[in-house]
């Protein structure tokens, strides 16, 4: 068995993960083009078929993205027709964001295109997926506990 410090670069998980991020980009790239949406726009959509209605602030926490990251992206799919902006009534400095019919009609289809893409195309079963999901949950855990543990070594 080789030891986790092996230092060639084919035997290192965080290149390995770096690699498949990349390449699941470019998945989704081609599984989502029939809906003409980026893989960061599905993320998006991911989270408002969670609970649709929340506030920008409420997204980007979810998404870990900034909101100047966030709202070009937004813009991008109130113009598609996925979803919709509007202020709060009660604070005009809240912005709200929802599915339009579009965005909650097209959840399903788009599910199938890409359990099928997944299952048919990348040959990984149900199984294979929530084994690596939860792998790679446990990875992100004790990486963010790592990080949290040593905060003020790195700053």
């Amino acid at each position: 068995m080789e030891q986790m410090t092996d230092t060639r670069l084919a035997d290192q998980l965080c290149f390995s993960i770096y690699n498949t991020n990349r390449l699941f980009a470019k998945f989704y790239q081609k599984a989502l083009e029939p809906y003409q949406l980026t893989y960061t726009q599905y993320i998006v959509l991911l989270a408002l078929w969670e609970q649709n209605c929340k506030t920008l602030s409420d997204l980007a926490k979810e998404l870990d993205l900034a909101s100047n990251t966030l709202t070009p992206l937004l813009k991008r799919l109130e113009t598609a027709g996925w979803l919709t902006r509007c202020r709060a009534e009660n604070d005009q400095r809240q912005l709200t964001i929802q599915l339009t019919e579009k965005g909650k009609e097209q959840k399903s289809a788009i599910e199938k295109r890409l359990e099928k893409c997944m299952n048919e195309q990348v040959a990984i079963n149900d199984e294979q997926y929530y084994r690596m999901l939860k792998d790679n949950q446990r990875l992100m855990e004790g990486l963010k506990d790592y990080l949290e543990s040593t905060q003020e070594t790195f700053e």
